[in-house]
């Protein structure tokens, strides 16, 4: 019996991914120098993690079919069924998508709704991937730049009516006008929605009366805006998503910082190297920077339009000696980091992911068993080792599930 099983991870090669973060971080070979997006640690279908276990190789996933009870726990095995966390290092070179993810409600009458109308589950049009909401969190590893939630409505009218001041465009004025005479989340709900479906030559000319606007406006950028939107314009020449700079909060996380994304909130990762864990579910529904499918109308039902505040972005890690938690809303996952492990001995109750961001670690269970990672390696515990010891001189990310009204409560 192996209580601590070593991970063989998936690497994603999308076109937005960077050639030289993840081998320069990690050592992980890139010898065709294809752009590595992502690491997945987990069971999703589309990226299985591989593990040995008594004697032969296992994809996670049918592993703990064998016996979810005792791989998960019992209360999670009821309560998910399955691993219910995505893990992933993530290496942004481009940025990704404007995207927002359906709450669970939503999810699960989207997905129930597109099963009965017969649309492949790979169909491009394809909304609903599973019954699943995605609820993420980011940790930073360098400099990570990012958008997430609507920026204060007098900021939107503000950025827009410079873009309108500089450049005549009917469609985008008439937005603008309509949205200024009540800004509530129901006319910020019309401007978006009307902002997405411009087309041909009303959506070429708001794009010009945009980038004119940047390069004139970029020295005078105090809302970080102008800027991304000429660095966005580079890879999205034409694509509507370079108004998002104008409506959602931009900032850059610095190492060591994290972010929640909730359900019904826009957002996109820019650029930088992060470590990102996740629901484990597929849905997406994208609003810009993107070739992919974009559905307006469900886009807008899943959204929530309300402002972001600023100081609400962010995440205050609680500190217990050497471990910094950081607590999200959701019972999905629970995300820790060690700054560094002083043989910290571990009490689990669910199925657990270490990765070793920067130092090897050594892992010890009681029965004398040892595992040790190197920077950049990962380690699946079961549920039924009931405990381990973490040892490390850098810093050890641990994913797991704790209580749902517990982590409310220290919210709270």
């Amino acid at each position: 019996m192996k209580y601590l099983l070593k991970l063989e991870n998936c690497i994603q090669n999308y076109p937005w991914g960077c050639k030289k973060s993840i081998q320069q971080w990690f050592g992980i070979d890139n010898v065709n120098q294809a752009p590595q997006a992502e690491i997945w640690m987990g069971t999703h279908p589309n990226g299985c993690s591989k593990v040995q276990f008594n004697g032969q190789i296992w994809p996670l996933s049918q592993l703990i079919e064998t016996d979810k009870i005792s791989f998960l726990s019992q209360s999670i095995a009821q309560q998910f069924s399955e691993l219910p966390y995505l893990f992933k290092v993530l290496a942004a070179g481009n940025a990704l998508s404007i995207q927002v993810h359906p709450s669970k409600a939503e999810a699960e009458l989207g997905f129930a709704k597109e099963e009965m109308q017969g649309i492949d589950r790979a169909a491009a049009n394809r909304n609903y991937r599973d019954a699943n909401h995605k609820p993420e969190l980011v940790y930073a590893l360098t400099s990570y730049q990012a958008m997430n939630g609507f920026r204060p409505f007098k900021e939107i009218v503000y950025l827009f009516t410079l873009v309108s001041e500089v450049m005549v465009c009917p469609k985008i004025s008439q937005l603008l006008e309509q949205f200024k005479l009540e800004m509530t989340s129901h006319s910020l709900e019309r401007f978006f929605v009307g902002l997405l479906s411009l087309t041909g030559q009303d959506k070429q000319q708001a794009l010009d009366a945009l980038l004119t606007c940047a390069h004139q406006q970029r020295q005078f950028d105090n809302n970080n805006a102008f800027d991304l939107v000429l660095d966005l314009a580079v890879t999205y020449p034409s694509d509507i998503g370079l108004f998002s700079p104008l409506l959602l909060n931009v900032l850059t996380l610095q190492p060591g910082e994290a972010m929640y994304l909730d359900a019904r909130t826009p957002h996109a990762y820019v650029r930088g190297l992060g470590l990102e864990v996740m629901a484990n579910s597929d849905n997406v529904l994208r609003a810009g920077l993107t070739s992919k499918h974009i559905d307006v109308a469900e886009l807008a039902r899943c959204t929530l339009f309300a402002e972001k505040p600023r100081e609400t972005l962010l995440l205050q890690p609680v500190t217990e000696g050497n471990k910094q938690s950081y607590l999200v809303p959701v019972a999905d996952f629970a995300f820790d980091c060690f700054l560094k492990a002083d043989a910290e001995q571990m009490h689990i109750e669910s199925a657990e992911i270490i990765f070793s961001i920067d130092a090897d670690t050594t892992l010890t269970h009681a029965t004398g068993e040892i595992l040790r990672l190197k920077k950049g390696e990962s380690a699946f515990i079961p549920a039924f080792a009931q405990e381990y010891t973490i040892t490390s001189l850098g810093r050890v990310a641990r994913v797991f599930n704790c209580p749902m009204h517990a982590q409310i409560k220290k919210l709270a």
